[in-house]
């Protein structure tokens, strides 16, 4: 089945906005992020934005691998439905290979009744925010330094979320980006020794709850 392309663009789009990256480098539609601070994939690959932007492929992939080898990093190439297959077959015969994979789903939130989630209120504290975020999921090599430089960074409008036990020990937390007439859960976790226990589910229906009231669920709204 062909993906829609208009739609994919957008959630392309809005996913850079979300997720933004410190360094940002334009060769026609290929985007090179770069990210020092945060060791995110997202933050820290090549993405082509144009399917059609296959000219001087060779050497335009070995500008980028040197580019990503002066900040230390390996040239990672993010695969969606607007790579070029040109571009995918010419890595595949240079002995790339595929890792890891990324599946975006999408929701009419007209179709999102609120009454099934609870009531969460978004915080705008990113040192709490941060702090719950890397106590759920530590992921190595990422300081909370690295990780308030992002979520600082990010522009459209945006709420965290913390879902903490009576003690007030942190066991979910998530951020959602509103963003025209689109919105995202751009990061979601629960601590492993919380998961099973409904948290994620109060966490994620808490969250689409307040996304749905803040874009006011405009027709067509994902």
């Amino acid at each position: 089945m062909s993906a829609d392309l208009p739609l994919v663009r957008r959630l392309e789009a809005m996913g850079l906005r979300a997720w933004p990256a410190k360094n940002v480098l334009y060769d026609g539609a290929w985007q090179l992020r770069l990210t020092a601070g945060h060791p995110s994939k997202r933050l820290n690959s090549l993405s082509v934005l144009d399917q059609s932007d296959t000219s001087d492929i060779e050497i335009r992939i070995e500008k980028a691998r040197r580019h990503y080898e002066t900040f230390g990093r390996p040239l990672l190439v993010r695969e969606t439905p607007l790579t070029p297959p040109t571009l995918v077959e010419y890595l595949i015969a240079e002995g790339a290979e595929p890792f890891d994979t990324t599946v975006v789903m999408t929701l009419d939130l007209n179709l999102f009744d609120p009454l099934e989630g609870i009531e969460l209120l978004p915080s705008q504290d990113v040192s709490r925010f941060v702090g719950a975020a890397l106590k759920v999921n530590p992921v190595p090599g990422l300081t909370k330094a690295g990780l308030a430089e992002v979520v600082t960074a990010i522009k459209p409008s945006h709420g965290f979320f913390i879902r903490a036990q009576d003690r007030g020990e942190p066991v979910a937390a998530g951020l959602c980006v509103h963003d025209f007439d689109m919105a995202g859960i751009e990061a979601f976790a629960v601590a492993p020794d919380a998961r099973r226990k409904g948290h994620g589910r109060e966490l994620a229906t808490g969250m689409m709850r307040w996304l749905k009231g803040a874009a006011r669920a405009p027709s067509g709204f994902r």
